[in-house]
């Protein structure tokens, strides 16, 4: 790719050893400025809704369940999530979405509102002719947190705001047309309606259900709308052929609803619930129970502010601001609320489960999230830990394995490691006390010892995986190495010394994977041999020996044990030596290479999630400095302000979480022990949120675009040498303060006790 290419020229320009800080840009010098209380009018939601972010554009409230936004055809890869900013038609207003994903599905109970004859048919990309869909030009768009309107080429204009579980729309007729609204339960995005059902209740009142096979192999929504005008007419189509009036029962409902009287104005609310239609009825009770649009939109508008307030930032880089805050923004999109007012949810089990003590939440892109955005939650939303946890437990009932990629009471079984295991370790480790630990643990170890799970029987028996058996063999194997070395630090804190010495020999499994002849990670046969040819650029997506990656980024995906890897590798200087190389490198990744390998600088990928610890890896070897050099760069130049301004999968808030967390100045680089690495902090100054009314201070001083070195630093007034800091540390709250500048203190960090250590 072109940026490839580019960033390759300049790194190879530079030489390893050669200060990079000729090209690596931050934010301007930040000046104080008031403190900044609408943090929504910094949100740019079209960021990463171009190239292949794939982000939900519409109107929700943070971890809404109901994401209620336009839809276009589905078109392939990016529009999982059913909009791309390239696109000019679009075919209704639909509840639910998919935010970054690389699969797509959902975009359930699709709305359209349209003037002139009844018709049902929704038209091709290049011929709409006769269809309800309609073009549409971004200037007669607006989007921000909590609200989406849009005057389409047909005349009417849309707006959308949304509790948790109730989307609000607000239509505008032109004048003198008679109004429609299409409701399309056939349509989602990319995903097969197989039972589906419309019902007119009363001349106010519709309810209906969309039972569907996607992405996720089941999904059942069920929903009541309510209309602020009364209904002259329900008419009911099986796809587009007429079936009659008021109800109707199939594999493709849809409804054409005409109003009496033909009014020029008309508000919707539509209730979701994966339970009943009764239940749905019940939440839109429950949340909102006027039809007062600018209230919702104000309501759902303080509460997107009160949780972007999580960090408040200090600088007068405006766009460096609207970045951050779009990147906390999609932070909480995902995960979503999945269970109604009175507790009751729909589990993997197709069962109805009631319970009011912890909220229910799905969607967990937890191959993603595990690395960077559920550590941040530990800092920035630890009110949401627990739930997350007792979700987790709770899908463990249903299914006998914790949750690997859980989509709206589904398990989509989409990547690889049970990622969800370091995530819980993570927090029982910080102290979270919201769920039972013995049973987290005995959900922990029955996951990873479950002989369902992809290629566990093989851990169990060879303590290996073979490549010529399983695709994808060693990324797998390798998450699961990270994954349990979780597990074994939290059986040791459990005083479980036989699990923590049986899950510490699986955590450095890893070690076996490495060729020390080619100081490469390589595939290991059945037989013990190793895979023969080899190529450590080639990557096969799907079917190869990595996941979505080259031997050379797996090389360095070790989180859990850094220092293992350097003493693999040869000691300090080869370790520094190999890593300077990754982001050097070239080479050819082959025809089926994935197109989720986005990003590159070198074979260093950020556009994927296995690269996101490996710039965080120097410091392990002792030196610092140069983690600085890579963070600043990968910050100016793979986050933008653009609709194309993440350079891959947003993937449920993990790419934009690295940002913001390399923003604040550090990284947690094992997923499961509080050890955050310094790396280069982004702004003058930044004020993290915590517990009891505490705060915890970042100041960055001298910190420009230039001096993007960390000279020293100070914890609450006094000298800190180390090149990392402790959660404990962070969440008494105080102030940390790094002295920048524009040549690297090589000192800094580099003595061995200085340094990040990996718990065992």
């Amino acid at each position: 790719m072109n940026t490839k290419m580019k960033l390759n020229k300049q790194w190879m320009m530079s030489g390893v050893a050669i200060c990079l800080a000729s090209f690596v840009f931050s934010c301007q010098a930040p000046e104080k400025t008031e403190k900044i209380t609408d943090y929504v009018s910094y949100v740019d939601p079209y960021i990463g809704s171009g190239e292949h972010g794939h982000v939900f554009v519409g109107a929700s409230v943070p971890f809404g369940a109901v994401q209620i936004g336009p839809q276009n055809i589905h078109k392939g890869w990016d529009w999982c999530s059913g909009y791309h900013y390239s696109d000019s038609v679009i075919i209704g207003f639909s509840h639910t979405h998919l935010s970054g994903t690389g699969c797509a599905d959902l975009g359930d109970i699709l709305v359209m509102p349209f003037t002139g004859e009844v018709r049902t048919a929704r038209g091709e990309q290049d011929n709409i002719e006769g269809a309800c869909s309609s073009y549409y030009k971004h200037e007669n768009e607006s989007v921000s947190p909590g609200y989406y309107s849009l005057l389409m080429d047909n005349g009417v204009k849309a707006e959308l705001t949304a509790t948790e579980r109730v989307a609000l729309h607000r239509y505008a007729f032109p004048k003198g047309k008679p109004g429609h609204l299409l409701i399309n339960l056939k349509e989602g995005n990319g995903d097969r309606s197989y039972e589906t059902y419309l019902k007119k209740k009363d001349e106010y009142t519709l309810e209906g259900y969309r039972f569907s096979h996607g992405w996720s192999p089941q999904h059942k929504v069920f929903f009541t709308m309510q209309f602020d005008q009364p209904v002259a007419s329900l008419q009911v189509f099986n796809d587009d052929a007429p079936a009659g009036n008021d109800e109707l029962t199939g594999e493709g409902v849809k409804g054409v609803v005409t109003f009496k009287d033909n009014p020029e104005n008309v508000s919707a609310k539509v209730a979701i619930s994966s339970v009943s239609c009764e239940n749905a009825l019940k939440n839109m009770q429950a949340e909102l129970s006027h039809w007062d649009f600018d209230r919702v939109h104000q309501d759902a508008r303080k509460k997107w502010n009160d949780q972007l307030a999580c960090v408040a930032v200090d600088t007068q880089d405006e766009k460096a601001k609207k970045i951050f805050y779009t990147s906390v923004y999609h932070m909480f999109i995902a995960p979503t609320l999945y269970c109604d007012v009175n507790g009751e949810f729909r589990g993997q089990d197709d069962k109805i489960y009631s319970n009011n003590n912890w909220t229910n939440y799905s969607t967990f892109s937890l191959w993603d999230t595990y690395r960077t955005l559920n550590p941040l939650y530990t800092l920035i939303a630890p009110e949401k830990v627990d739930d997350i946890v007792n979700s987790f437990l709770s899908i463990y009932d249903q299914q006998g394995k914790l949750p690997i990629w859980h989509l709206i009471g589904g398990e989509t079984n989409c990547m690889p490691g049970y990622s969800s295991v370091p995530v819980v370790a993570d927090a029982y480790l910080k102290g979270f006390k919201g769920f039972d630990p013995e049973r987290a643990f005995q959900a922990m170890t029955g996951t990873a010892t479950n002989k369902k799970q992809n290629a566990v029987p093989y851990v169990l028996e060879k303590g290996y995986i073979p490549c010529d058996k399983v695709h994808e063999a060693t990324s797998i194997a390798m998450e699961y190495a990270a994954d349990d070395w979780g597990i074994a630090l939290m059986a040791k804190k459990m005083g479980k010394k036989d699990d923590y010495d049986n899950y510490l020999k699986r955590g450095k499994y890893y070690a076996q994977y490495f060729d020390k002849d080619i100081n490469f990670v390589r595939p290991k046969m059945d037989d013990g041999s190793w895979r023969t040819p080899y190529d450590p650029f080639r990557s096969i997506h799907g079917v190869g020996d990595f996941t979505e990656g080259t031997g050379w980024q797996y090389t360095f995906f070790v989180p859990q044990h850094p220092e293992g890897l350097i003493d693999i590798l040869g000691g300090d200087a080869a370790f520094i030596s190999k890593l300077d190389s990754l982001f050097l490198v070239e080479g050819d990744m082959g025809e089926g290479a994935s197109s989720d390998i986005s990003g590159l600088i070198g074979q260093y990928a950020h556009g994927n999630e296995p690269s996101h610890h490996v710039a965080y890896l120097y410091p392990y070897a002792g030196e610092q400095w140069k983690t600085a050099e890579k963070v600043r760069f990968i910050q100016d130049e793979f986050y933008t302000d653009q609709p194309e301004g993440i350079i891959g999968n947003e993937d449920c808030g993990q790419m934009s979480a690295w940002h913001v967390m390399s923003a604040l100045g550090f990284y947690q680089v094992n997923p499961s022990n509080g050890v955050f690495v310094f790396g280069s902090p982004l702004f003058e100054k930044a004020s993290v949120r915590l517990k009891e009314g505490k705060t915890f201070d970042i100041v960055a001083q001298n910190n420009n675009k230039n001096n993007i070195y960390i000279q020293s630093v100070t914890l609450n007034g006094q000298p800190y040498e180390k090149s990392y800091i402790m959660y404990d540390d962070i969440m008494k709250g105080g102030n940390l303060t790094f002295v920048m500048g524009n040549t690297p203190n090589k000192q800094f960090g580099a003595a061995p006790e200085n340094r990040p250590k990996s718990a065992e």
